[in-house]
């Protein structure tokens, strides 16, 4: 799993709390070079730049850029995909819902992604893909079905993105894609969804977008679509949804949409039961409802899905059981059980074996950033968390 073949292994900076190039810098310094040395100690090492719009300007700014490149040349580490989806501070403060803001609606997004393609094209590696992941368009409470004038303008702006991306690709030889990711209550989570938003919006209006900006044939204009706009599947935000993540996968690759990365990340698993262990289990649930996040929960039961926007709100409902609770808490990946609480972790595991087996995609990315908000029990210094989370996966993968 390194740049010799196979797909790349990196793991998201999101993990580390920074407002301000500045401060994602240092930690940078402080912790991939000593994760490469353990890991890849004579190869080089990939790392998921995550980058707020902030942290995008400031990169900009000055000698910035050719300060950081430096570094990663020589600390023998590569930056071939950015996080591009949370716009502001990502911790330390309630996110919740704010985290879709601003929406594909709006210009500030589109002026963010820019800002991450200029840098993504002075960092990725000559002969390797570059990805930037981004938000799953908008919130579904803010974006009605019936919107047609805003969804309409969320797929022109994605098209303005695609077109950009296809005249860099002309000019400098860089193959970046944009990597929508899904996410349970927004207006993709799951398969069927995005399929349709490729079909509905994008085939027609992205691709008459990328034309009109680039000259070319509408035949490869949607070429240019389906290369440049790929999907970024997050592995617990599809368990959450009930999907199997290989026939997801599947799905996705026979609709003609490319998976641009896979986040590795676990959700917890809960089997709710019916009757009196009910509110010993919302005890053990509850201190994982925190302030900072929403971690939406899907539960299925004999009548179905039911979907609740945020872990204390179904908590609140008391669903009568039995049924079985998929939460959006991204939990690490090395461990099943989480004081009696289960994880998805087993698919994971089935999506590395196929991404390991037939090439899926080019680049697997570890995505657990929730270390600051885990119950106190579970917590363990972050180095060490992130390097059992490597082990796991390098273990899963060489089997």
């Amino acid at each position: 799993m390194d740049r010799s073949g196979g797909p790349h292994l990196t793991y998201c900076t999101n993990i580390h709390p920074a407002d301000g190039w500045p401060a994602v810098d240092a930690n940078l310094r402080r912790y991939a070079p000593a994760l490469k040395q353990r890991f890849a100690p004579e190869r080089p090492f990939g790392i998921g730049l995550r980058l707020s719009a902030r942290d995008a300007r400031e990169l900009q700014e000055g000698s910035n850029l050719d300060t950081f490149r430096r570094f990663l040349d020589d600390e023998g580490l590569y930056v071939a995909i950015i996080n591009g989806f949370p716009y502001g501070s990502f911790h330390g403060t309630p996110v919740k819902e704010q985290v879709y803001a601003p929406d594909w609606r709006d210009e500030a997004r589109v002026a963010y992604t820019l800002d991450l393609i200029a840098i993504l094209v002075r960092l990725l590696p000559d002969a390797l893909d570059g990805g930037i992941s981004t938000s799953p368009i908008s919130y579904k409470a803010w974006l009605p079905s019936d919107d047609r004038d805003g969804w309409t303008r969320a797929a022109t702006n994605i098209g303005r993105i695609a077109a950009a991306l296809a005249r860099t690709r002309r000019e400098t030889g860089r193959f970046i894609h944009l990597d929508i990711e899904p996410e349970p209550d927004c207006v993709l989570e799951t398969s069927a969804e995005t399929i349709e938003f490729f079909e509905r919006w994008l085939r027609p209006i992205a691709t008459r977008t990328i034309a009109g900006a680039t000259g070319l044939a509408a035949s490869d204009a949607e070429q240019a679509l389906f290369d440049h706009v790929q999907v970024c599947f997050d592995c617990c935000h599809f368990a959450v949804e009930h999907e199997d993540p290989v026939d997801a996968a599947t799905r996705l690759e026979a609709a003609g949409i490319r998976i641009g990365r896979i986040q590795l990340s676990s959700a917890l698993r809960v089997d709710v039961p019916d009757g009196s262990g009910a509110a010993a289990l919302d005890a053990r649930l509850r201190p994982f409802a925190d302030p900072v996040y929403l971690h939406q929960v899907v539960s299925k039961g004999a009548d179905g899905l039911r979907h609740y926007p945020d872990l204390g709100p179904a908590l609140d409902a008391r669903e009568a059981g039995p049924a079985e609770w998929r939460i959006h808490f991204h939990v690490p990946l090395f461990t099943s059980d989480y004081d009696g609480l289960g994880s998805t972790q087993d698919d994971v595991r089935r999506l590395i074996d196929a991404a390991v087996a037939r090439p899926i995609t080019t680049h697997l990315e570890i995505e657990t950033y929730t270390w600051s908000v885990l119950p106190g029990s579970l917590k363990i210094d972050l180095l060490d968390s992130i390097a059992r989370e490597y082990e796991w996966v390098l273990g899963v993968a060489r089997r």
